[in-house]
């Protein structure tokens, strides 16, 4: 058996992929901040009243989710580390460098998956706004509405966001380059468990 059959055979062996619930929080993260990023970039494009204001309360909520989820994510994944990579011969010497970077970019979108959020809700406060809890509560704000706060609040929770989005695209492209340069498990390593017919693992 080669080096790279060997690799997929282990990927698919207890502990050399993420487990089931880690997966689903990945996951629904990426969709989440895939449609509040659009929200709050094109949320202006709405027609004005009752679409625009669902349209920012959407923003708002699924927001609120991102911040939950990630609360919940991160103490998960202390207690559950990630699976280490199974290397191939070819991408093996990679490891060695591209490890810390990785780990520092995870870093750096677990802090923004937190700040993005945070900002957002700061930034209802700067307007005077009370934040809206699900539709059960309203908490008010603890602040003066502050014209001049508020944009330089918005102009932050825009670049952060900005940034969590570029480097989720990014993340997203490096693991992909793993799969198809490396050949690596990566990738395959946070997908679903695709079995086939057979009920054996592809």
């Amino acid at each position: 058996m080669d080096s790279q059959g060997a690799s997929q055979e282990l990927s698919h062996e207890p502990g050399h992929e993420y487990g089931p619930v880690a997966k689903l929080l990945h996951w629904t993260t990426v969709a989440f901040v895939a449609v509040v990023w659009a929200l709050g970039t094109f949320g202006d494009e709405l027609p004005r009243g009752s679409v625009r204001d669902t349209g920012l309360l959407a923003h708002m909520w699924i927001g609120l989710v991102i911040l939950l989820i990630a609360a919940v994510r991160i103490p998960w994944r202390m207690a559950n580390p990630p699976p280490k990579v199974t290397p191939t011969e070819f991408g093996r010497w990679l490891i060695e460098w591209t490890d810390p970077v990785s780990r520092v970019m995870h870093y750096a979108l677990y802090a923004l998956l937190i700040a993005v959020p945070i900002c957002g809700i700061a930034l209802q406060f700067a307007k005077g706004h009370a934040l809206p809890i699900f539709g059960l509560v309203e908490i008010p704000s603890p602040w003066l509405a502050d014209k001049a706060f508020a944009h330089t609040v918005k102009e932050a929770h825009e670049i952060l966001a900005n940034v969590l989005l570029a480097l989720a695209a990014f993340h997203m492209a490096a693991a992909v380059v793993h799969h198809v340069v490396f050949g690596d498990d990566t990738l395959r390593r946070m997908l679903p468990h695709l079995r086939n017919v057979q009920g054996e693992p592809r």
